[in-house]
């Protein structure tokens, strides 16, 4: 694991920011990583994403995605929170990703204009050229390597099921080879992760729970066993 805990000093945030309207991290200090893949799982507007983007830019990643070496922007969204955070690491990653569904357009133009400045010649991916799904796989499978740090920013959203069963054995692959991932999701399929680590930021501070327990497992399942119920009263 390169990343082991991740520490926020609130001296550094605002008294006004709304970084400290989030109830997920109301009284947290400091979060402890034990799993060389970590979920964040939470409703929308929970904080999540806002985390894991602020761990991705301390580590040195473009706000917008991309590797290290990315250095553009289109829109600054991302918040203060990485510039109150700090990462403790048992030793830093000399590759990653920083993968952003949102904008993974703007990253796929780049990724054309970078190799075409490139110093020697090299073959640009053209993810413009495939939909969104094969771009985000072809990314995967020729761009995450062994001993890589990864935040994937809901990676499903790109994903059919049967590509997100895909994407799981590319983890698993990666993983054997000592890399490590933050995932931000809300796909069942890809919480079934064996052994991963899930850390819930909903009801209160961030914390660690159970595949069963997450709204992601609760409300597939309940939907599929009772669709017709489901339906009906959501429709009367």
């Amino acid at each position: 694991m390169f990343i082991e805990d991740v520490f926020i000093n609130w001296n550094k945030i605002r008294d006004k920011s709304y970084l400290r309207n989030i109830d997920a991290f109301k009284g947290v200090d400091s979060i402890r990583f034990n799993s060389p893949v970590t979920f964040f799982v939470g409703e929308n507007g929970s904080g999540k994403s806002t985390l894991l983007e602020a761990m991705a830019i301390a580590e040195g990643f473009n706000p917008e995605g991309g590797t290290r070496n990315y250095s553009f922007s289109t829109y600054d969204s991302h918040s203060e929170l990485f510039e109150a955070i700090r990462l403790s690491r048992t030793i830093k990653a000399q590759w990653g990703y920083f993968l952003r569904a949102e904008s993974f357009y703007n990253v796929a133009t780049m990724e054309e204009e970078y190799s075409k400045l490139a110093p020697c010649k090299v073959v640009p991916m053209e993810f413009h050229k495939k939909s969104h799904g094969e771009g985000f796989l072809s990314l995967v499978q020729n761009s995450f390597n062994k001993k890589g740090l990864y935040f994937l920013d809901e990676p499903e959203a790109a994903l059919s099921p049967q590509r997100q069963l895909t994407l799981l054995l590319e983890i698993k692959r990666c993983v054997e080879q000592g890399s490590q991932f933050f995932i931000v999701t809300h796909s069942p399929i890809l919480l079934g992760f064996p052994e991963a680590e899930i850390l819930s930021f909903d009801n209160g501070a961030v914390h660690a729970c159970t595949y069963e327990e997450t709204d992601s497992f609760r409300v597939t399942s309940m939907f599929i066993n009772n669709k017709e119920q489901i339906l009906k009263n959501l429709f009367e």
